[in-house]
């Protein structure tokens, strides 16, 4: 589900309050891509309590940073909780998962080449 909210012509060249770009919603997990190109992707997520992303593996690499909340995420079957203000690299082809322990906003970084 996609948040609606400002388009990116509202935040780019300027400074924006990542957090704002995305609203919770109970009982879901709301995304919005801020950036996609050839190299990668750059999508905003909110989280409401106990959601979460069941194991998977992606080809790439990729970069959570925690923007509000906190969450548990696993990678290659070893939990790591991370807050507000933490950040997290899950490694291409490795087995990752994620749950909310709270209501938890966060940016992920795709990068494909």
């Amino acid at each position: 589900m996609i948040s609606a909210g400002p388009s990116a012509d509202d935040f780019s060249s300027r400074p924006t309050k990542p957090a704002r770009l995305v609203d919770y919603q109970q009982g879901s997990v709301v995304s919005r891509e801020l950036l996609r190109s050839d190299g990668g992707t750059v999508t905003i997520f909110a989280f409401d309590e106990g959601q979460g992303l069941s194991e998977h593996t992606a080809p790439f690499d990729a970069l959570v940073h925690v923007i509000d909340g906190e969450a548990e995420i696993t990678i290659d079957g070893k939990p790591f909780r991370v807050k507000e203000g933490e950040m997290l690299i899950m490694p291409a082809h490795k087995p990752h998962a994620l749950s909310a322990v709270t209501p938890f906003k966060m940016i992920l970084t795709m990068v494909r080449k």
